[in-house]
C-alpha cells in the first residue's frame, strides 16, 4: 500500500507540473501532490526525500501566490 501511495503522489506530482500552465489550481495541485510525496518519504524512512518534497511543496505555494498576484 505504501508504494502505491508513493506512485500515486509522484504521478500527480508530474501530471499537475505538466498542466501549470494550463491554470494556476495545477500549481496548487502540483504543492498538495509534493505533500503528499513528502509524506512517503518520511513514512518509507527517507527522510531526505520528504524534506526536498516538502520544500518544493513550499516553492509550489510561493510560485501559486506570486502568479495569483499578477493576474488580479
Amino acid at each position: 500500500m505504501l508504494t502505491l501511495f508513493g506512485l500515486f503522489a509522484v504521478s500527480a506530482m508530474l501530471i499537475c507540473y505538466a498542466l501549470e500552465d494550463r491554470s494556476h489550481w495545477f500549481i496548487v495541485a502540483f504543492a498538495l501532490a509534493c505533500l503528499l510525496a513528502s509524506l512517503y518519504g518520511f513514512f518509507q524512512g527517507a527522510w531526505p526525500f520528504g524534506v526536498i518534497e516538502l520544500i518544493w511543496s513550499l516553492v509550489a505555494v510561493r510560485r501559486w501566490m506570486r502568479v495569483k498576484r499578477l493576474k488580479a
